[in-house]
Parts: C-alpha cells; sequence; structure tokens
C-alpha cells in the first residue's frame, strides 16, 4: 500500500474483470485496490491511509475460484479465507485450509482473501508461511493484458514490487499430494494473530522437508538446514516414521536458526537472550516438532 495525502476516496471503480482492474489502476496512479477490506479499512480508520480513489475488485469472478494447470493449483487473489477453509479446498492444499480456518473471527475470514494477505504482506498473515513452504508463485497482471510469474518471495522481500497498475491475480501452487501441518500461537484464547505461526510440508517426490515460520520477522523465514537434516533422517520408501527425540531436535534446530543466539560481548561476557525471546524460540520450537509429527502421521 502507498500512502497518500490526508482525504476521503472521491471516486470508486467497479471493474468487471481483472484487465479493466489494471486499467483503472493505470488511469489514477493515486488509486488504491481493496477485495475484502479487512486491512485496509483497519489503516483507513486509523488514520494511516486516505486513498484518492478506490478500484473496488468483488466484482472480478474469474479470481475467486481456481483451476488445475500442470501439476499446479493456480488459485485466484479473490479467494476469501472461508473458501479455502471448507473440505474440498482442504483435500487440495491442506495446510493453507488450516491457515485460512484460523485466520480471525468469521466476519474477517468470510471477507478477507488470499491476495489481499499477500499484498499486505503483515509479518503475521496466516497464509504467508505456507505460501512459503510451498514455494508458491504470483502471477501478477499488468497492463495491456500482460501477465507475469514472480516468486511469492521475491514480493515479500521487496526483491519484485508490483509496478503502478499492476496486480496480484493469481498464486500458483504445487500440488504435492503430500501430507502438510501449520500450527499457529495466539496471544489470547480463540482466533487472534499469530506471535508465532510454523507450516511443514512434505514432498516425497523429491525427498524433501520443507518448512517456513511465520510472525518472529517481518517475512516468513526458511530454516534450511534443519528442512535438509530431517529429510536425510526419513525413511522415504518406508513408513516415514521419526523417533520422538528426532522431532524435538528439528523443533530445536529450526527454532536456534529462526532465533539465534545474540553475538558475545566484546569483554567475553555470556550473552544470553531476553526472556522474551526465549518463550518466543520456545514456542517455535513446540511448533515445528508438533508440525512435523502431524505431517508424518
Amino acid at each position: 500500500m502507498t500512502t497518500h495525502a490526508a482525504q476521503a476516496a472521491h471516486t470508486v471503480t467497479l471493474p468487471g474483470s481483472l484487465d479493466e482492474a489494471v486499467a483503472a489502476l493505470s488511469a489514477m496512479p493515486a488509486a488504491v485496490p481493496v477485495a475484502g477490506g479487512t486491512d485496509l479499512m483497519a489503516a483507513v480508520n486509523s488514520g494511516l491511509l486516505r486513498p484518492a480513489a478506490l478500484v473496488g475488485l468483488g466484482r472480478i469472478s474469474e479470481i475467486k475460484g481456481w483451476q488445475y494447470q500442470d501439476g499446479h493449483a493456480l488459485l485466484g487473489a479473490g479467494l476469501t479465507h472461508a473458501r479455502m477453509g471448507r473440505p474440498d479446498f482442504a483435500a487440495l492444499i491442506p495446510a493453507l485450509a488450516a491457515a485460512a480456518r484460523v485466520a480471525g473471527p468469521p466476519q474477517i475470514r468470510n471477507a478477507g482473501t488470499l491476495g489481499g494477505n499477500i499484498a499486505s504482506a503483515a509479518a503475521t498473515g496466516d497464509a504467508l508461511p505456507v505460501l512459503a513452504a510451498l514455494e508458491a508463485a504470483l502471477v501478477i497482471a499488468g497492463p495491456g493484458g500482460s501477465r507475469r510469474e514472480i516468486p511469492v518471495g521475491h514480493l515479500l522481500t521487496g526483491f519484485d514490487m508490483l509496478a503502478p497498475g499492476e496486480l496480484i491475480g493469481y498464486v500458483r501452487v504445487p500440488l504435492l499430494h503430500a501430507p502438510q501441518a501449520f500450527l499457529k500461537a495466539t496471544g489470547r484464547t480463540g482466533p487472534g494473530r499469530a506471535t508465532a505461526s510454523v507450516a511443514v510440508v512434505l514432498d516425497p517426490a523429491r525427498r524433501g522437508v520443507r518448512c517456513a515460520v511465520g510472525a518472529v520477522a517481518p517475512m516468513p523465514l526458511r530454516p534450511l538446514e534443519a528442512e535438509r537434516w530431517v529429510a536425510s533422517i526419513i525413511d522415504w520408501d518406508g513408513e516415514r516414521t521419526l523417533a520422538p527425540e528426532a522431532c524435538a531436535a528439528f523443533g530445536d534446530y529450526v527454532a536456534a536458526a529462526c532465533i539465534p543466539d545474540p553475538v558475545p560481548a566484546p569483554d567475553g561476557g555470556p550473552a544470553t537472550l531476553p526472556p522474551a525471546a526465549l518463550h518466543l524460540r520456545r514456542t517455535v520450537s513446540t511448533l515445528a516438532r508438533r508440525a512435523l509429527g502431524r505431517a508424518l502421521a
């Protein structure tokens, strides 16, 4: 999002297709796209954003479903959390469905969209660690009917940003047909913002384990060494089970990679993490251990 001059939105455009939405954004550079509006309205109500114009995406039916394409699922950016939480979608991408079911209270899940979760790029976005673990890609719609594809991580890290007039149209996710798990911890009972979240995805075809940790940093973190280590000790040709001690070691490995020990003091004295960081590390370790256990169950 871009912060504009403090004024109310004077123009609201409701295009019927993705290309019409791109054309409207190109014609009004100060316009802000809005789908569910869960993040945008919070920014408006808090005074952080005063868009000069809005381009509503709610009438674009082509981005509200999904289709199969070359071993991938092409997910429309307008898919709501509530829709992704249903059983038919859960059979397709279990971890993303699990994240959608805990994305917030019903009113948030009914309005909030997959594309909005990505575009907002909030550290606590529940879909983001799942997409990172799945190594998903974004299909970006641009002026003149153009389409380009970028890894989701490129947008979240700022390596490849949306150009003026561009929109996230679809999310391309590989269909692994293998167990997946998503778990998160919140600061209160019931649906809420994550203090930490973990997605674990098995990739038997490549004999790999992919893991991503959310909410502990501005973007999802991939503990690559922990992934390689645990993949090396799994019996991919057998029952794919691990001893509880191995799952616990994986959790500790992930947590230490995402919340590392501080640099030793210049005088050589011991350097310890503050209590809050130690608690967060234990939380990540527990989530990673349990997520791996569920994926292997």
